[in-house]
């Protein structure tokens, strides 16, 4: 789908839903233990940088009050911040998007920071698409979704099987229930594992923006390996 009207952008509310370094990235974790954390870090200042860009509101949501004092520090006391409230991630969405709706925000594009290959041409897609359809779903290569795009209230989310690799099937299923119109973007790459995070050297090694710079270098320099930590 190719933007038509980056004006939309304007029109809807970016939302970032995330926890602190330290508490994200369980699965990755698994496998590079604190190291983890770093790269939670990067991909945190990745997202940051979406937010930055985006040239209508947006909206953090943290996932709990530690998130949010980590958060506070580093972002614009301007911004808008919103606590998650929920048992999963579906009820939390739907916590955001009801307090979003309250505040005159219909229309709600929700991003994580797992994917850095975000850029302002995807996610002005994201809005346009929202001009002509009731949700818009990028796809994860891994079954899952980087984005979560919608102008009304969510229906009740939580029983939606989150972080498996059947969420966009279901998502898709649940939307089509609804008779919603929906759009799909093209899929992208989200990062879980070390494999999926080694392969980012691909994708942000030529990026421009500062923190993919630094991302790249960080990952070119091995600082994800264990190996090769002192």
């Amino acid at each position: 789908m190719e933007n038509r009207n980056p004006d939309r952008a304007t029109e809807s509310c970016l939302v970032l839903m995330l926890k602190s370094p330290g508490r994200s990235k369980q699965r990755l974790a698994a496998s590079i233990g604190p190291l983890a954390a770093i790269a939670a870090e990067h991909l945190c200042y990745c997202a940051f940088e979406d937010m930055a860009a985006w040239p209508g509101p947006v909206c953090f949501a943290p996932a709990d009050e530690h998130d949010g004092g980590w958060l506070a520090a580093r972002i614009s006391p301007a911004d808008a911040v919103v606590p998650q409230r929920g048992r999963n991630l579906g009820e939390r969405i739907n916590h955001v998007n009801r307090t979003l709706r309250m505040r005159g925000f219909e229309r709600q594009i929700f991003i994580g920071i797992d994917c850095p290959e975000l850029d302002e041409r995807y996610l002005e897609q994201a809005a346009d698409a929202l001009g002509d359809h009731d949700v818009v779903l990028g796809p994860a290569l891994d079954g899952g979704v980087v984005l979560m795009g919608v102008r009304h209230e969510w229906p009740d989310l939580g029983e939606l099987a989150w972080s498996s690799t059947r969420l966009m099937a279901d998502l898709e299923q649940f939307c089509n229930a609804l008779g919603w119109r929906m759009a799909r973007l093209a899929p992208l790459a989200d990062v879980d594992t070390f494999e999926d995070l080694d392969a980012l050297k691909r994708v942000v090694g030529e990026d421009a923006r500062p923190a993919r710079r630094a991302l790249g270098a960080w990952l070119a320099n091995d600082g994800h390996r264990p190996e090769t930590q002192p």
